[in-house]
């Protein structure tokens, strides 16, 4: 545990804790951490979620300006929900980039678990877009990915960001519950 891990999870922590409350401030504070966290990774050779910060530095920037984009007059933000659709395509998008960059990383790095880097990498970048989009079920893809987050980084030694993905598992269930709520509320 380094002290790079220990802001990078108490900015982390912050960051989803405000998107679950669906305040504007959660993006500039999950940028903040995923720049943290792509200096983290970086140093443990987990490639493919070093490079996944990065994406989701440019996915909040995305979600910033759609969100401020749908706000009701009150300000709150808007939650729209996922057809079947365009979940089965987002999973489908998801397990192609995971098998095509799992192959490449597997290949052409000395990544420690490239496989289920990239898978969960890939399935959070679907996650990340449901969320900039304000769907709802993204509360449900981020809870899958994070049980799985959890394991890889307890095998990492990385326990203190294992701990932050078991708390984000609470987050995430808070985070559909409230973002439910709204939605039955905006009907």
């Amino acid at each position: 545990m380094s002290a790079l891990e220990i802001v990078a999870v108490a900015v982390s922590f912050l960051g989803i804790w405000l998107t679950a409350r669906r305040r504007m401030l959660c993006w500039p504070v999950n940028l903040t951490a995923c720049a943290l966290y792509f200096k983290l990774f970086l140093d443990v050779r987990l490639y493919a979620d070093m490079v996944l910060q990065a994406l989701f530095g440019a996915a909040i920037l995305y979600g910033w300006t759609v969100w401020a984009r749908g706000r009701e007059q009150s300000g709150e933000i808007v939650v729209r929900p996922l057809s079947m659709a365009q979940a089965g395509k987002g999973l489908a998008v998801g397990a192609v980039a995971a098998v095509a960059f799992g192959w490449l990383t597997s290949r052409y790095t000395d990544a420690a678990l490239p496989w289920m880097d990239c898978a969960l990498s890939s399935f959070s970048l679907v996650a990340q877009y449901w969320t900039a989009r304000r769907h709802a079920a993204s509360w449900l893809l981020w809870i899958a990915v994070d049980v799985l987050y959890v394991g890889m980084f307890v095998f990492k030694g990385l326990w203190l960001t294992a701990g932050l993905y078991g708390a984000m598992i609470v987050l995430a269930v808070l985070g559909y519950r409230n973002w439910q709520r709204a939605r039955q509320a905006q009907i």
